[in-house]
């Protein structure tokens, strides 16, 4: 384990910052906020955030090895003959819809059939590169099994602009899910901190150690034991719909791993679907070059088929009329 003290020309500085500083910029501000995320870094044996401040006799720990594993993965990105559904595609940007089961970039497990990969065959190798070599195009991500709106840049300037709209805010993402149990609340705001288990390096846990996630959610339609909900995130963590949702007993149907089955009891349960009914619907933004405005939703026909498919079960036999 490697360690890093900070000294008295350190102090006051930005986490992330002092990092790239140190590494005399072999990584991205990006990549080394990633890697603060995923916790390679951590501050006196805790997780902090990549804004916080550094104080003297701070102890900065990290594994250099799976560091470097994990910022430079030994995967050479092929291109792959698919055929997305193109939103809208211009020289700077491609809004698509990805299907459910696709990963958005390689990984240790899978490294031909990604979205990067495939965005890569269908520019012909015009994708930007500012999130990192093996993540290309790729702006902000869905779960492999999360399907939807989602965005992709041709160019690094359009890149640095649409992360930055997403960060701050000004572009508006917006997602269904279908959520086991009735609320009490139809309305609500979940605020609870996530972290990585130490379990499970897959699953999101909630943690007063952990990064702030702020999930805004509304009960549009409701179902004998289960509902349709609108969710708007103020934060972008890992799961964080899926872990929130599970937090306050209503885990998203099909989600084994924040504990679907548990609540899979009703005879509708018995619909298959590959695990989790979550959809990302809608997303608008203001274009890099021009700054207009760009707005997308989908159609429902053009949900996920596991999402239609107990969607429309769950209208024809257990909505609630009021």
């Amino acid at each position: 384990m490697s360690k890093i003290k900070v000294d008295e020309s350190n102090i006051k500085q930005r986490f992330d910052a002092f990092l790239v500083n140190y590494f005399e910029n072999k990584y991205s501000r990006n990549q080394i906020n990633n890697a603060i995320e995923n916790r390679y870094f951590l501050i006196n044996e805790k997780n902090q955030k990549s804004s916080y401040k550094l104080k003297l006799n701070d102890e900065i720990l990290f594994d250099e090895d799976k560091l470097n594993d994990f910022l430079n993965p030994d995967l050479s990105l092929k291109p792959w003959e698919y055929k997305l559904d193109i939103l809208f595609e211009d020289d700077d940007l491609i809004v698509l819809n990805k299907p459910k089961e696709m990963l958005c970039h390689p990984t240790k497990f899978e490294y031909e059939h990604t979205l990067s990969n495939a965005l890569l065959a269908h520019t012909k190798g015009k994708l930007s590169d500012f999130g990192g070599v093996d993540r290309l195009g790729i702006i902000h991500r869905l779960d492999k099994n999360t399907a939807g709106v989602m965005l992709a840049a041709k160019t690094n300037f359009a890149h640095e602009n649409l992360s930055k709209q997403i960060k701050e805010k000004s572009a508006i993402r917006k997602y269904l899910a279908i959520a086991l149990v009735n609320f009490e609340e139809k309305k609500g705001i979940i605020n609870k901190p996530l972290i990585h288990s130490l379990k499970d390096d897959v699953k999101m846990m909630i943690s007063p150690e952990g990064l702030e996630a702020i999930t805004h959610y509304e009960v549009l339609e409701e179902y004998r034991g289960a509902s349709l909900v609108e969710l708007n995130l103020k934060t972008g963590r890992t799961h964080q719909i899926r872990a929130h949702l599970s937090s306050i007993g209503h885990p998203v149907f099909g989600d084994s791993l924040y504990g679907a089955k548990s609540f899979m009891r009703n005879e509708f349960y018995n619909l298959k679907t590959t695990e989790q009914l979550l959809q990302s619907y809608y997303i608008s933004f203001s274009h890099p070059r021009n700054n207009e405005k760009m707005e997308f939703q989908l159609d429902e026909k053009d949900f996920s088929k596991d999402f239609i498919k107990v969607l429309n079960f769950l209208r024809s036999k257990y909505k609630y009329e009021y």
